[in-house]
């Protein structure tokens, strides 16, 4: 993608997203879009004109809503709303997400509906082609009235407050504006409102993690048939007439990636008169795992790009003059599916470690003890294994649903909140998590295959074996396997194609 990425407010995809988080992909506001920002805007100037009281414009906010704001404290209303919500803590968040968060943020300022400035658009997409990402922390936020601390801390960068990294360096909000020529906005009514009401930041994080997962589930059924492969396993349930009966769309996708990646394997050839009937279900059942997963995350998608293109703020502004107070803000259709997919994603990781357990246990696997020539003197990959368990245990811990917890905030005004925040960032984990763990079978299923030598796997598998060995040896004898681990987990998001080739 090199062509600008459009802020329209209405048809933003997870893939632009990434474009302009990672790899700088440019941004231009939409003309139509503009006008229609414009035009809101015009409705919050009349309300200002006629002097009515409208929450959000001059008033208190929260529990505060029915304190009256002078006319000519509310730029400074706006200002103090910002400073007073930058409560975040603990880590940033990566430069990535800062970016996404910008984005997204001013996507959904396009979609006409907050009762700002033109301007204020503009002013974000400045700090994504300026490289001027603000350091937001990672923990604060509820996800109800939105994503609050995280963008309060986002848009203090816009007004020359908070902090800001620039070229690698972590600078003052002020100072980071002036290293990149840029001038400080002056907020007017309304505009702070508009800038921190919202699941941006939760969006950014899911968004992101998304993306991840896609290239991750697109790799795994080629490391499971690798697995097969090695412990000389049968290829009958993959049988296209078992997932038509029971035709769950990624299930069957994942059945016939992996029936198409044994095609052509001469280890399974030399086997197929043996007389066995079926695999254990680790081997048997990762169609129905792998693809339960992959059909969560098609669900995840489409909530999530509806979101993306989505009003969150409160109040809306309409161009026929109207201004109501809603819920859009709350997180929860958006907490809901990231907890979905990170519950299916640990069930992935649980079956991939169920396999490596499975290779390194001689009496279930044929192979030797622990994948090691010389079992005993060296303990192989006994320690790989308790790795993978360690880190499936923890998915399954972060896999608990964020989305059933709320805690009431505001002094009892927002009673009900989505934790969208916290469901995004588990999910992002056991995505990581999950990559780690398949790096692991990945390591240990290429070891496996070459104890079947001189057999051949399929063409496909064997280049996904020799990719591996370009960059990690054959363990031998007892090394330092923390490096090795980290290569093919690397290596795991890119093996998908080698599925659809």
């Amino acid at each position: 993608m090199t062509n600008p990425v459009s802020v329209d407010g209405r048809a933003l995809g997870i893939a632009e997203v990434e474009a302009v988080a990672r790899h700088g992909v440019g941004v231009a506001l939409d003309a139509e879009a503009r006008t229609r920002v414009a035009e809101a805007r015009q409705v919050v100037e009349d309300i200002l004109d006629s002097d009515d009281v409208v929450y959000g414009i001059n008033t208190g906010f929260g529990k505060l809503a029915e304190v009256r704001i002078s006319s000519d404290q509310l730029e400074q209303l706006q200002l103090n709303l910002l400073r007073s919500h930058a409560c975040g803590v603990g880590e940033a968040f990566a430069e990535d997400v800062a970016r996404a968060m910008l984005l997204l943020r001013a996507n959904v300022l396009a979609t006409g509906h907050a009762g700002c400035r033109p301007l204020v658009v503009e002013r974000i997409l400045e700090l994504l082609e300026a490289r001027v990402h603000p350091v937001v922390p990672s923990q604060g936020s509820v996800g109800a009235s939105g994503d609050l601390a995280p963008l309060a801390h986002l848009a203090l960068v816009l007004v020359g407050e908070g902090e800001a990294l620039v070229n690698g360096q972590r600078l003052p909000g002020g100072e980071a504006l002036a290293e990149a020529g840029l001038e400080p906005l002056h907020l007017e009514a309304k505009e702070g409102l508009a800038l921190i009401n919202g699941t941006q930041a939760s969006a950014a994080v899911g968004a992101l993690a998304i993306a991840d997962a896609r290239r991750l589930l697109d790799g795994v059924d080629v490391i499971c048939a690798l697995t097969l492969d090695a412990m000389a396993g049968t290829d009958a349930a993959f049988d296209p007439a078992v997932h038509a009966a029971r035709p769950h769309a990624g299930q069957i996708v994942s059945a016939a990636r992996l029936l198409d990646l044994l095609v052509g394997s001469d280890i399974r050839e030399s086997h197929r008169e043996c007389g066995r009937v079926q695999d254990a279900y680790s081997l048997r059942c990762s169609p129905q795992v792998h693809g339960a997963a992959r059909d969560a995350l098609e669900h995840a998608q489409r909530v999530l790009e509806i979101e993306l293109n989505s009003a969150t703020d409160n109040p809306m502004v309409f161009a026929e003059g109207r201004l109501i107070s809603g819920g859009n803000f709350h997180g929860a259709p958006i907490a809901a599916v990231f907890d979905y997919l990170a519950a299916t994603l640990t069930d992935v990781a649980s079956i991939s470690e169920r396999r490596l357990a499975r290779m390194v246990d001689t009496a279930l696997s044929g192979l030797p003890r622990f994948l090691s020539p010389d079992a005993g003197l060296n303990s192989g990959f006994m320690m790989v294994q308790v790795s993978a368990a360690a880190l499936v245990s923890e998915c399954k811990t972060l896999a608990h649903p964020a989305s059933v917890d709320s805690i009431p905030t505001s002094a009892g005004q927002e009673d009900h909140v989505s934790m969208s925040t916290w469901a995004a960032r588990k999910l992002a984990r056991v995505v990581e998590l999950t990559q780690q763990v398949f790096g692991m079978e990945y390591l240990a299923a290429v070891q496996a295959l070459e104890f079947q030598r001189p057999l051949q796997t399929s063409p496909a598998l064997e280049v996904a074996a020799s990719r591996l060995r370009e960059m990690v040896p054959r363990l031998e004898e007892d090394r330092f396997m923390a490096s090795d681990i980290a290569a093919a987990a690397g290596l795991v998001p890119t093996l998908g194609p080698l599925a659809d080739d």
